[in-house]
């Protein structure tokens, strides 16, 4: 859930059977992004976004209003753009889908349960903002069937990843704040991980799964912090200043890794387990310019990877490391549009 791009993307797109082809007349990658070759784009027009790889590399599981959807629901189609199907129920709004480590089943969260229609938008009276609707967590067949409960708790319940070992982490609010745990594929074993003031989401495992990366946003005095909590009572909180943090798969030795100022999130670690790609708008800390960024897990090195001048995010390299896909608002028909690309990675 709360993607960045959530108030650019305008319009609807349909299915396609075949794999798309970008029109060969516009290069998609720009001269400046010397780590992308062949970067293709794989789906066309509308609200596409959070593309994730099974852990064979051969599927993406991803995010859309494809089929004329009023708000999000999960789809899966081939790592080439192929065959787009629906693996959620349709109804109430989707997000964060992910695949088992073996490829049996699928892991989203939904607020069909709370009702079957979208939720309402957050109210933006209080300035940009991300709603926390009741997402719940559940777990299906990768033809969408058998539907099953994970970890029900009231409140919000998303942004669930897995390791290749099988744990899942994820945010939520049982607590009271937004937090982060982790739990086994059956929901057992549920270990409270983060518990500072402030928004902690995003997360993903490295390679190995030994570690974690994730976003994090701490109020830095008393009126941040409230104004934070009166957000959350309200269900909502504000993403405009969130930093890129790593720690230990047991949630020991968190640590922050940058320190910009702005709104940096989707954070993924390289298969080397030593570099993490993100996406920030620290060249536009106002706007909504987001592009890609490459660290050291220590901090050092920043990179950045790619220059759009609208919106690039939810980076993820493919378990071998030869691909990276990512969301763009490039090369769209018309303004807004967010769609998924995947590039060859050139070190």
């Amino acid at each position: 859930m709360n993607r960045a791009a959530l108030l650019f993307a305008v319009s609807l797109s349909a299915c396609a059977s075949r794999p798309p082809a970008a029109p060969a007349s516009r290069e998609l990658r720009l001269p400046q992004e010397r780590h992308l070759a062949h970067l293709r784009q794989l789906t066309f027009g509308g609200e596409n976004a959070e593309a994730y790889f099974s852990f064979d590399g051969r599927e993406l599981v991803f995010q859309s209003t494809r089929d004329g959807r009023a708000c999000d629901q999960e789809y899966v189609m081939g790592a080439d753009g192929s065959s787009p199907r629906l693996v959620s129920t349709g109804r109430g709004r989707v997000t964060c889908g992910y695949f088992f480590p073996g490829g049996d089943r699928l892991l989203y969260a939904s607020t069909h349960e709370a009702s079957p229609d979208c939720p309402p938008p957050p109210d933006m009276s209080h300035g940009y903002s991300w709603a926390l609707y009741d997402y719940q967590l559940y777990t299906a067949r990768p033809d969408g069937s058998d539907l099953a409960p994970l970890a029900h708790a009231p409140g919000y319940n998303a942004e669930a990843t897995i390791s290749k070992d099988g744990w899942i982490v994820f945010t939520s609010t049982r607590d009271g704040d937004l937090d982060l745990y982790k739990m086994r594929l059956d929901g057992s074993g549920l270990t409270r991980l983060t518990d500072t003031p402030g928004y902690d989401g995003g997360a993903f495992f490295s390679a190995d799964g030994k570690r974690i990366v994730y976003r994090a946003s701490r109020p830095k005095d008393a009126a941040a912090l409230a104004e934070y909590r009166a957000l959350l009572a309200q269900k909502l909180v504000r993403p405009t200043q969130l930093e890129i943090w790593v720690m230990d798969a047991d949630g020991r030795n968190q640590r922050q890794v940058t320190h910009l100022g702005a709104a940096s999130f989707a954070p993924f670690f390289h298969p080397d387990g030593r570099r993490i790609i993100f996406a920030s708008n620290v060249a536009d800390p106002r706007g909504r310019d987001f592009d890609l960024y490459l660290v050291n897990d220590d901090g050092t090195g920043l990179e950045r990877i790619t220059y759009n001048d609208t919106f690039d995010g939810f980076p993820m390299f493919s378990p071998d490391g030869k691909k990276l896909v990512f969301a763009s608002n490039r090369n769209g028909s018309r303004p807004g549009e967010t769609n998924v690309f995947i590039a060859d990675w050139v070190e």
